[in-house]
């Protein structure tokens, strides 16, 4: 059973591996630009973490996924969430959203937003299975709407917002 708490520092220097691990499956579907993304920097994890906003999923005390939430427009964003496939399918992509969700809720937010792809299945369609639906651009705030700009530049595949109340 995984155990889902707050990241130490000590905990972020994996990190990148597993998002490399899990960033894997989008050449399987012909996306290798997200393959190959750049990964997160080890330095920043750790001022996200120190700050309280990264939080892992442990096996056996062996980190095998992360969530890592931002404050975009003054509101919680789930800025990236990634399971290290050898755990995949077992709802801990789930539960750290869960606790990112939690984290939202006990800061007085409405919801928690993120960006994604509309189309991979282990993408929108997930996160519509996980209570999220997607934002008209229009709703969206400034720095919700620039960084989603970015990534449609960045990213041939169709992104979207999305929301869910916490």
């Amino acid at each position: 059973m995984p155990v889902i708490r707050l990241a130490v520092p000590a905990d972020v220097l994996g990190l990148p591996a597993i998002e490399a691990a899990a960033g894997e499956a989008f050449r399987s579907i012909g996306m290798p630009e997200v393959a190959d993304d750049p990964l997160p920097d080890v330095e920043e994890l750790i001022r996200h973490a120190s700050d309280g906003r990264v939080w892992v999923a442990t096996v056996s005390s062996e980190v095998v996924g992360y969530a890592l939430a931002v404050v975009r427009d003054g509101s919680a964003h789930l800025e990236q969430v990634s399971v290290h496939p050898d755990h995949a399918g077992q709802r801990i992509g789930a539960d750290l959203i869960d606790a990112v969700t939690s984290w939202a809720r006990d800061r007085g937010d409405d919801r928690l937003t993120l960006t994604t792809f509309a189309d991979v299945p282990w993408n929108a369609p997930y996160y519509r299975r996980l209570g999220f639906h997607p934002l008209p651009h229009d709703t969206l705030g400034p720095q919700l709407a620039a960084e989603l700009s970015e990534e449609r530049m960045r990213f041939t595949a169709p992104r979207i917002a999305m929301a869910r109340e916490v």
